[in-house]
């Protein structure tokens, strides 16, 4: 599969919780923090839910 480089943009502070167990889940822990995963669906669809405050960076 393909790999996709996320990179965390804006904060988890006041956000509801189950956006924060998100991004912790795909691995983001600060701001500008970037991650690499393979491009399954499973990782697709939490890069859906929390598509506002993460950007996917090539």
């Amino acid at each position: 599969m393909a790999k996709i480089r996320i990179k965390q943009v804006k904060s988890q502070i006041k956000r509801p919780e189950r956006q924060k167990r998100t991004l912790k889940a795909l691995g983001l822990k600060k701001l500008n923090n970037v991650i690499e995963h393979e491009a399954t669906p499973q990782i697709l669809g939490m890069i859906a839910k929390v598509s506002h405050l993460v950007e996917v960076v090539k």
